[in-house]
């Protein structure tokens, strides 16, 4: 597209050697699976790029080798990762591990790639590790945040750090407000981390903290693309204090037909799949396979397990329900034996409110506490349910937007090219251009 022939030229004027962009990731699949797949789309214009995170990652990794790391496209990409002790599974515990022994360990990362002859170029980094870019521009590195969340989540919380706006009462369900570029919205749409009752307090401190000083990153990319948010990522230069633009570089998702020719070596599975999983897969009918996972944070109680297993096995459905191995004691007795050949199982509220209100391709569950009854006409609703047909419509043609955007020429594309031309230019003392994509072919957004 013009610009492809433009990096290697850019990155030739630095020396012999491309670039060096190093990502660093906070250790949950929901952030190792974007990061790295970022980490790829670098790397196949060109440059090399170094996946990192905490050892206990490293250690999941299947492809963590260091050294030269695994061709991809016209680069390459390769793991390092701290040198730190394992906090162990409590999530409290993790982040003030990561608070008190990540910046050291992470400044040693650094300056051990400038001692084997790979300085890093640009840092990027996550939310939850604010830090990191701190340590990043105290060695004179520029450095970008991957937001992995949606640019509505995102202005979401800009407008609570900097007091722009006050939720409704947790209680009070019929209040609305409202944000430039949104829907009008209730409490029920507002990402739980932001609610009182918000029991993860220390993931929250590290996210506004990163919300505090992000004006320090270069750039900020984010995890969706244009024809998607586009009211959004419009009305956001338009809120006081000024937030920085948001660049869509997504989805960050392994897409069928891509061909990186990494073969399949990097991976970023943090928990193995049961064996049989894809064989089991592959066994059934195409579209009849019920998907469900609450992620990797979540931790369902005992009832609230019971409930969601009682309500996928009553919908008589062939399902595939994610579930953390520490929840699997959880599971009814018999369950696996009522549900077998039929079911298997292995390991987020503005979400939902976009993809049944504004995208329309989802059945929200019925509010209360998680009940097997919700969970089944849910499952109908969206399987077999009279809007069944206009939500798989709406979804294919989400799809082929997604596609396209990401498609050499789409704009996500392009703007994964204009950054990294610009940490080359960087690289090399060259003026930096601002990041804007070339003009794009795009279909307008599904209606």
């Amino acid at each position: 597209m013009g610009e492809e022939a433009a990096a290697p030229t850019v990155a030739a004027a630095a020396g012999s050697a491309p670039p060096h962009l190093l990502l660093i990731c906070f250790p949950g699949q929901g952030h190792v699976n974007p990061m790295l797949r970022l980490a790829k789309r670098i790397a196949a214009k060109g440059f090399l790029v170094t996946f990192s995170s905490v050892s206990t990652v490293g250690a999941k990794l299947a492809a963590s080798a260091g050294g030269d790391g695994v061709p991809v496209g016209r680069g390459r990409v390769r793991f390092e990762f701290l040198d730190d002790e394992d906090p162990g599974p409590d999530l409290d515990d993790l982040m003030r591990h990561l608070a008190k022994d990540g910046p050291p360990a992470f400044a040693k990362l650094l300056a051990r790639q400038a001692a084997d002859g790979r300085p890093v170029a640009c840092v990027v980094v996550n939310p939850f590790m604010p830090w990191a870019a701190d340590v990043a521009a105290d060695a004179g590195i520029p450095s970008a945040v991957l937001w992995v969340q949606s640019c509505a989540v995102f202005s979401l919380y800009y407008h609570h750090v900097h007091g722009l706006v006050e939720f409704p009462r947790e209680d009070d369900l019929d209040a609305r407000f409202s944000l430039p570029g949104l829907p009008e919205m209730s409490v029920a749409d507002v990402p739980s981390f932001l609610l009182p009752s918000n029991p993860y307090k220390l993931l929250v401190d590290a996210i506004i903290a990163q919300f505090r000083t992000i004006g320090r990153a270069s750039w900020v990319l984010v995890n969706s693309f244009t024809e998607l948010e586009r009211d959004v990522a419009a009305a956001l230069p338009g809120v006081t204090p000024r937030p920085p633009e948001l660049i869509p570089v997504g989805p960050l998702i392994e897409l069928d037909g891509q061909d990186d020719g990494s073969d399949g070596a990097v991976r970023g599975d943090l928990m193995k799949a049961a064996d049989d999983c894809v064989e089991w897969l592959d066994a059934q009918p195409p579209r009849s396979v019920v998907y469900a996972s609450v992620g990797s944070v979540v931790l369902l109680n005992a009832e609230e397990v019971g409930e969601m297993a009682h309500g996928l096995a009553a919908t008589g459905r062939p399902f595939l329900w994610v579930v953390r191995p520490d929840t699997q004691e959880h599971l009814p007795e018999g369950f696996l034996d009522a549900v077998a050949g039929r079911g298997t199982w292995g390991d987020q509220c503005t979400d939902a409110k976009f993809l049944v209100e504004e995208l329309r391709m989802g059945v929200r569950l019925r509010g209360g506490p998680l009940r097997r009854d919700a969970v089944r006409e849910a499952v109908e609703d969206a399987v077999a349910g009279p809007d069944a047909d206009a939500m798989l419509a709406s979804a294919r043609r989400w799809s082929a937007a997604a596609r396209e955007a990401v498609a050499p020429g789409g704009y996500s594309d392009a703007h994964v090219q204009a950054f990294v031309d610009e940490v080359a230019r960087r690289a090399c003392g060259v003026q930096a251009a601002k990041v804007v994509p070339p003009p794009s072919s795009e279909t307008p957004p599904p209606s």
